[in-house]
């Protein structure tokens, strides 16, 4: 049997390799705590490392959160050693998301960050995601840092509302 460290990397592969959105930090240390395979948030974070380094996983950083994705690599690896990954954990992961799956994918459709520009403003960006499609991708620039939190605040809140009123507009 496989190490307990490299079960938690196979695990991670296997548990992006069943979705097709990206999950977040939280969402992937969340199945390790709640299912107790550790309490040690920090070996998770390790690990996500470890197979970041590794070129297993891509990252997506944004202002309050990090997405992984399996990569081509990361599903050569998994085709290869998945076997390690027990039945036992695999029936885990399937119950996690059919659990959780319906709020992941919300979690993960509506996105807004923001950056400062070279001008010394800050560019809003603001998505509604679909799977790997974007049904809006809408970049607004403001003068102030706390219009861009607002913003943000406001997308996650209202981007139903946004979109259905662009769409009107613009169908008219």
């Amino acid at each position: 049997m496989a190490e307990p460290f490299t079960i938690y990397k196979l695990t991670i592969l296997a548990m992006l390799d069943k979705v097709d959105y990206p999950l977040s930090n939280a969402q992937i240390a969340n199945f390790f705590l709640l299912q107790e395979y550790t309490t040690d948030y920090f070996k998770i974070q390790q690990a996500l490392s470890d197979l970041q380094d590794a070129g297993l996983v891509r990252i997506k950083s944004t202002r309050r959160n990090t997405q992984y994705g399996i990569t081509a690599a990361g599903r050569e690896t998994l085709t290869l050693l998945g076997d390690k990954v027990s039945e036992a954990i695999e029936s885990d992961i399937a119950s996690y998301f059919r659990e959780n799956g319906m709020q992941f994918q919300n979690d993960n459709a509506i996105i807004a960050d923001y950056y400062r520009t070279p001008n010394h403003e800050y560019a809003v960006r603001c998505q509604y995601r679909k799977k790997s499609c974007s049904l809006i991708d809408l970049t607004l620039t403001v003068k102030k840092k706390e219009q861009a939190e607002a913003i943000c605040t406001n997308w996650k809140k209202q981007n139903e509302e946004v979109y259905g009123y662009l769409m009107d507009l613009l169908l008219r």
